[in-house]
């Protein structure tokens, strides 16, 4: 029976796309399978901020910050904590990884038009000691151009090859099975669905209108991972951070499902590292959505108060910006599923910067006038239109109208304004010196220290209860599914891998599907900016990788 094409790829997301272009590039037949709609190209990435992990940059250089591969392979192995007899391959990954990002990664990108904004951001900055999680330096380089940005040379190279006829874009094409022939995996069957005029992000039709097979020489699988399915992330969740919460958001539509990683592991690949996977705990409903349940992160400064679900402050050192999962693990012992922000104008006019390319027009559109408009008083656009719209905030000029409403918004009445008042009366007297006891305050101070976070993201300290502040904000702070730590196990070649260790004939894996590497390459927590790298990294390996063994 005669190949199709040389490589099958499933999934047109950014791993996708990079591995059709460096195996179109070598000069590969490539067919591209998806089951959405051409519109949607790109996947995720699209919506994202478009962060990018970086280490010892020119950005990070001219803003006077001292970073090396020894500091960022430190941070990454006490955020990663890697402690599994199967975290072998994704600790190969993730050394492989730090290496990329401190050498090649920004020239090749840069090669490929890509350009960075010159403020480099600090996310997930820890606040343990310095062999524990977080960055110990700002890593996190926005894209010009959002998450389209980063897709942008990535489409453009796989066009480019379909127009040399190497590449076969089929949109609608939805993966049932994968079938060995001689001993490997070189079939794709699945069903063609009606074609689809959903507009990206929205739930498109499920009709089927036919069925295809289709054979490789190689399968490559960049399906992406499982937090549009809130049962499965529920099924998977981890015991560490209690029990899974009772009402979610989704960072991601209802689409990615984790459908392609149940077919893999039926044709005998290994799943690895189910249960490590990575929620926001700083989301918030977005009022004008694009998919069902549809939440928005906000990416905080270190100012604004963060309280749990009765009113209490979080313990040091969960700080807004400093530890997600050690924040979700406390956040699912209090029994409830939700937190609070309370802040001040002044805090959200600079701290407030939400995710995602639909929320930062002046970036995503790449307008140096809009950008710089940012420095000017009030709160951007999107956020002043979260502030009107959005049911999670809550504006008021005094705290008792304040607290009223937060009990109203919820329907618990948790909330005490008396104790409320004591705990911020206690952090505002810790304002009146250049010292205090108050870690949050020692924080977001030594935050100021740093050039880029003291023009453009941290809040001059201030009492919360300062009329001349105000008004105050409430914001209710909702889970949001996001990311899958774990996946298909590969090794460095990104060559799938079976229960017994040996590679699974045929089969590639990249992006979320494996874990962004290896199957877990961030191990237990993140460091920020490394999702879109690693698709692109593990994304690349797999294409070159599987060129190589179909030529």
């Amino acid at each position: 029976m005669a190949y199709d094409a040389d490589v099958i790829v499933i999934g047109a997301g950014l791993a996708g796309l990079a591995a059709t272009a460096e195996l179109a590039e070598a000069g590969r037949k490539v067919i591209l399978l998806d089951q959405e709609p051409e519109q949607s190209l790109g996947g995720q990435a699209h919506w994202s901020f478009g962060g990018l992990f970086l280490v010892d940059s020119p950005e990070q250089r001219r803003l006077r910050v001292r970073d090396s591969f020894a500091l960022a392979w430190q941070d990454w192995l006490g955020t990663a904590g890697f402690d599994r007899e199967e975290d072998h391959w994704p600790r190969r990954w993730a050394e492989a990884y730090v290496d990329f990002a401190a050498g090649e990664k920004r020239s090749w990108l840069r090669a490929q038009g890509l350009r960075i904004f010159p403020v480099v951001g600090w996310a997930e900055r820890g606040g343990y000691d310095a062999s524990g999680h977080g960055n110990s330096v700002p890593r996190f380089h926005i894209t010009w151009g959002t998450g389209p940005g980063v897709v942008e040379p990535f489409e453009r190279r796989v066009r480019a090859g379909a127009a040399r006829g190497l590449v076969d874009l089929r949109f609608r094409h939805r993966v049932t099975a994968l079938g060995r022939s001689a001993g490997a995996v070189d079939t794709v069957t699945g069903e063609v669905l009606v074609p689809s005029g959903a507009p990206r992000g929205t739930a498109s039709s499920r009709e089927v209108a036919g069925a295809f097979e289709l054979r490789a020489q190689a399968v490559v699988v960049t399906s992406g991972g499982i937090g549009g399915n809130h049962d499965l992330v529920r099924a998977n969740w981890p015991r560490r951070l209690g029990a899974p919460p009772r009402r979610m958001l989704s960072g991601v539509p209802a689409h990615v499902d984790g459908a392609v990683l149940g077919i893999a592991e039926q044709a005998g690949a290994r799943m690895i590292n189910r249960d490590r996977m990575w929620h926001y705990t700083e989301g918030i409903e977005n009022w004008d959505p694009v998919w069902a349940r549809h939440g928005i992160r906000i990416l905080p400064g270190p100012s604004s108060l963060w309280l749990d679900a009765t009113g209490q402050r979080l313990p040091v050192p969960l700080f807004p910006g400093f530890d997600t999962l050690g924040t979700l693990e406390h956040i699912m012992r209090t029994g409830y599923d939700y937190t609070w922000f309370v802040l001040t104008r002044k805090v959200i006019e600079k701290e407030f910067a939400l995710s995602g390319s639909e929320q930062n027009p002046d970036l995503t559109g790449r307008s140096v006038r809009e950008v710089l408009g940012r420095a000017r008083s009030g709160a951007p656009g999107p956020v002043r239109a979260f502030m009107e719209h959005g049911r999670d905030f809550v504006v008021e000029r005094d705290l008792g109208a304040l607290v009223r409403r937060m009990n109203e918004l919820t329907g618990d009445a948790l909330i005490d304004e008396a104790a409320l008042r004591r705990q911020i009366l206690a952090r505002d007297r810790e304002i009146g010196n250049p010292f205090t006891k108050d870690l949050q305050i020692t924080a977001l101070r030594g935050a100021r220290g740093y050039l880029g976070d003291r023009l453009v993201r941290v809040a001059a300290p201030h009492r919360l209860l300062d009329p001349q502040a105000g008004p105050l904000i409430a914001v209710r702070l909702n889970i949001l599914t996001r990311k899958t730590l774990g996946g298909l196990e590969t090794d460095l070649s990104a060559r799938v891998l079976t229960e017994e260790g040996g590679p699974l004939p045929g089969v590639y894996a990249a992006g979320e599907a494996a874990g962004f590497g290896g199957g877990g390459m961030h191990g237990y927590r993140s460091l920020e900016g490394t999702f879109l790298g690693g698709c692109l990294f593990s994304g690349r390996a797999a294409g070159r990788a599987a060129a190589r063994a179909v030529g």
